[in-house]
């Protein structure tokens, strides 16, 4: 059972559902640490104060807010703890929404919310079965580490999961990094979304789900901690950035994503061919083609 982090309540309405708020996620990263190279030894953070040109303890420690002149405002605890906001304790549902409205940007790490001991169980209850037969999330308000936050409430199996949600000014405006229109081909998108379907899942289970990473990492540890030589990286079968003929790419790529599958292959549809020499349009249009008849066969992107 993870640890408390926040204890306080659900405000919905007139009820009231007292709730602890559990993380809901485990971080398995490995960790480092800093040392000196030369002979391994631990590299340490040192506090220094800078009026009394001297090592602080941690205990010492506090808060404050710099001024543009130079000068800092101490900010308490205690100070914090006292602000005038209802939502200092509470989560107050504030709006229900489909939880296709909400940008998955705006969406941060996640939290189960447990009820309270028995009095909390009922309207616990309540709500969770209520959002579920609605088809709705809640949208929160709520304080937590010195700042006032939206959350997102949803159902998640049998509980009520709570997560922080990003203000609309702190998602960046995306067209710096729109790319510019250039002609697109409707066969080779035709190609991409049959990549998509034959990599389509139902679900995030496999061995391709795992995190390789942390586990080539624990490998190279473990190989070192034993004086053995480390495992070494596997030679990648192809150079990412080389791509040449875009419909063969794509029909290849079809082709691997059935055969991974154990589907059957259409040689005849997806084995990928050289790049044909341009010509004349032929009489015999393809009904795929067909609409594009005339010289149209480029959409321009939006």
């Amino acid at each position: 059972m993870p640890a408390s982090i926040f204890n306080g309540a659900i405000s919905f309405g007139l009820v009231s559902v007292p709730i602890t708020v559990l993380s809901a996620t485990e971080d398995h990263s490995v960790r480092f640490r800093r040392i000196h190279t030369a002979d391994n030894g631990l590299v340490r953070n040192r506090y220094w104060c800078d009026a009394e040109d001297r090592e602080v303890t941690f205990g010492e420690i506090g808060r404050g807010y710099e001024l543009p002149d130079g000068r800092v405002i101490p900010v308490t605890d205690e100070e914090l703890r006292a602000l005038p906001l209802p939502t200092a304790r509470a989560i107050e549902l504030i709006a229900f929404i489909p939880a296709a409205a909400v940008d998955p940007l705006r969406i941060g790490p996640g939290y189960h919310l447990q009820p309270q001991g028995a009095v909390a169980m009922k309207p616990y209850l309540v709500l969770r079965h209520a959002l579920e037969r609605a088809s709705r999330v809640a949208v929160a308000r709520f304080a937590w580490h010195g700042r006032e936050r939206l959350g997102l409430l949803r159902v998640r199996g049998d509980v009520i999961a709570l997560h922080g949600l990003l203000w609309p000014d702190e998602i960046r405006d995306p067209a710096a990094v729109v790319p510019p229109p250039v002609q697109l081909d409707e066969d080779e998108i035709d190609e991409a979304v049959a990549l998509i379907e034959a990599m389509t899942r139902e679900d995030l289970t496999g061995p391709e789900f795992t995190d390789g990473y942390t586990e080539a990492l624990h490998a190279v540890i473990e190989a070192k901690q034993e004086d053995r030589q480390p495992p070494e990286a596997p030679v990648p079968t192809s150079r990412p950035g080389q791509l040449v003929d875009l419909m063969a790419a794509l029909q290849e790529s079809v082709s691997k994503a059935r055969a991974a599958r154990g589907e059957t292959l259409d040689t005849d549809a997806h084995e990928a061919p050289a790049p044909p020499a341009k010509k004349a349009p032929s009489p015999k249009t393809s009904s795929r083609s067909a609409g594009r008849a005339g010289g149209r066969r480029g959409t321009p992107a939006r």
